[in-house]
C-alpha cells in the first residue's frame, strides 16, 4: 500500500497524461452517470465543484441539472480550518478566482445548505473513502449536521489502495467513467 503523498503525485500525474480525446469521452460518461444518480436521488438542492488540476469537467450534467430546476451551488472557502460554505451558481455565471486559486461566484451569491454533494477524487478505495488534496475541506463539511448526500466523481484509474484515517468521511458513492461504486 504506497503512501497517500505518493499516491496524490501518481494520481496527478495519470490524470495530467489524459489524451484530449479520451478526457472529452470519460467526462461525458461521467455526466451521463451523474444525470442518471439524480434521477434516483432527486435533490433539489446539489453543491457542484469547478474543475481544477484535471478534475473531470461534468459541466455538461450542470446545465442539464440547471435546466430541470436543481439549484446548484459552488464551494467557497471561508478559512483553512473549516467547512465549506457553498453559494448558489448558475451555469454561465461569472467566476472569479479565490485565493486558493479556485473559480467562485463573481457576484455576491447566497449560501445555501445543499441536500447533496458532487465531490471531486482524486483517488478513492474499494470502502468509498475519498482522496483528495489533503486539505481536509470535504472531510470537515462532512463532518457536520446535517450531513448531505455525497457522490464522488473520480477516473477509474483513481481506484486505489490506501487506509482511511480516522478523520475521513465514507462517501455515499463513488462514479468512474466506468462503474459506480458503494461502500460494502
Amino acid at each position: 500500500m504506497q503512501n497517500k503523498l505518493e499516491l496524490r503525485r501518481s494520481l496527478l500525474s495519470s490524470r495530467k497524461a489524459l489524451a484530449a480525446d479520451q478526457r472529452v469521452l470519460f467526462d461525458r460518461r461521467l455526466s451521463d452517470k451523474i444525470l442518471q444518480w439524480w434521477r434516483t436521488e432527486k435533490p433539489a438542492s446539489l453543491g457542484v465543484y469547478w474543475p481544477m488540476r484535471g478534475e473531470p469537467d461534468v459541466q455538461q450534467a450542470y446545465a442539464e441539472l440547471a435546466a430541470l430546476g436543481v439549484q446548484l451551488a459552488l464551494p467557497i472557502i471561508i478559512g483553512d480550518d473549516a467547512p465549506l460554505q457553498f453559494v448558489t451558481w448558475t451555469p454561465g455565471e461569472a467566476l472569479r478566482k479565490d485565493r486558493f486559486g479556485t473559480d467562485i461566484p463573481a457576484a455576491g451569491n447566497d449560501l445555501i445548505q445543499p441536500q447533496a454533494l458532487l465531490i471531486p477524487c482524486l483517488g478513492f478505495n474499494a470502502d468509498c473513502f475519498r482522496l483528495g488534496y489533503g486539505g481536509g475541506f470535504y472531510d470537515r463539511t462532512l463532518a457536520r449536521e446535517p450531513r448531505p448526500r455525497t457522490l464522488g466523481v473520480s477516473y477509474a484509474f483513481g481506484e486505489v489502495d490506501f487506509s482511511a484515517e480516522g478523520y475521513d468521511i465514507a462517501l455515499d458513492a463513488i462514479v468512474t467513467e466506468e462503474a459506480t461504486f458503494r461502500p460494502a
